[in-house]
């Protein structure tokens, strides 16, 4: 079975989703699978899935559901009920990665604890050329990177930095804000533990700070991976819908409960 599984999230971006796998080609930890979770994306993203899996090494699968608006809680686990692996590593489907990523999440992970990582992001008019020409930023050099920052091209520098930090990493042991399932490491234990997403969460929202505050509950910590394992963030429109407002009141009756479990959870994608 595959040490890590790599969780990506995706919906009607076939051309970014290409992107993200061919980075996840170029990974130096080669003892990871990647399933995809398909929030119900047309006809497209299976063809390039299929052509893309005939021709990669990756050990590749593809877990959708129907389109019934923004159910991401629900598509996570469902791919992770499809997974092997003993640690998750959930990125979005338009996250690009640099070689070293994997390598840096299994390097740091630790027993009863999550690592969150940062992100780097870019504008839109820089998207579309990266996404018209198929350019491997992952393969990038810093001086590459620099010009880029100086164009306008991408928001900020500072999480291409590799730093040790050390202990510096578990400072904020309780702190959920900032966490995002576009780079989040979980053991599959703990996060089977809560039972995963609360699919109540639907519609934009929450449903990824939900599951982290969950773990906390349980006793699972934060671990810091700024300087170590950043995402290359496409643009994308920034999302709202008309259930964040109550996602939002959902989320904060959970800070006000200690709960730890859902009902509502992955364990109903699971066979016995």
């Amino acid at each position: 079975m595959p040490r890590i599984s790599v969780i990506v999230s995706t919906y009607n971006r076939p051309d970014a989703l290409e992107m993200v796998l061919r980075s996840l080609e170029a990974q130096t930890c080669k003892d990871f699978e990647v399933v995809v979770a398909d929030d119900g994306s047309r006809e497209d993203t299976r063809l390039m899935l299929d052509r893309f899996g005939s021709q990669s090494p990756l050990k590749l699968k593809h877990v959708w559901q129907e389109d019934k608006g923004f159910r991401a809680a629900s598509i996570r686990n469902q791919a992770v009920a499809a997974s092997q692996g003993e640690y998750l590593v959930f990125l979005d489907g338009d996250c690009m990665v640099f070689p070293d990523f994997l390598a840096e999440h299994a390097r740091l992970k630790e027993p009863n604890r999550f690592t969150t990582g940062n992100r780097l992001l870019l504008s839109r008019s820089f998207t579309e050329i990266v996404l018209d020409r198929q350019l491997p930023l992952h393969q990038w050099t810093f001086s590459q990177w620099i010009r880029a920052r100086l164009s306008g091209q991408t928001n900020r520098l500072l999480p291409l930095l590799r730093l040790p930090l050390g202990f510096l990493r578990k400072l904020t042991p309780r702190k959920w804000n900032g966490v995002k399932t576009c780079n989040l490491g979980t053991w599959r234990q703990d996060f089977l533990d809560v039972n995963g997403f609360d699919e109540n969460y639907q519609g934009w929202g929450y449903e990824d700070s939900d599951l982290v505050i969950r773990i906390m509950n349980k006793g699972v910590f934060r671990l810091e991976g700024r300087f170590a394992i950043p995402v290359i963030h496409l643009w994308h429109p920034l999302n709202h819908s008309p259930s964040t407002e109550e996602n939002l009141q959902r989320l904060q009756n959970v800070l006000k409960s200690n709960a730890t479990r859902v009902d509502n959870g992955v364990h109903r994608h699971m066979s016995a």
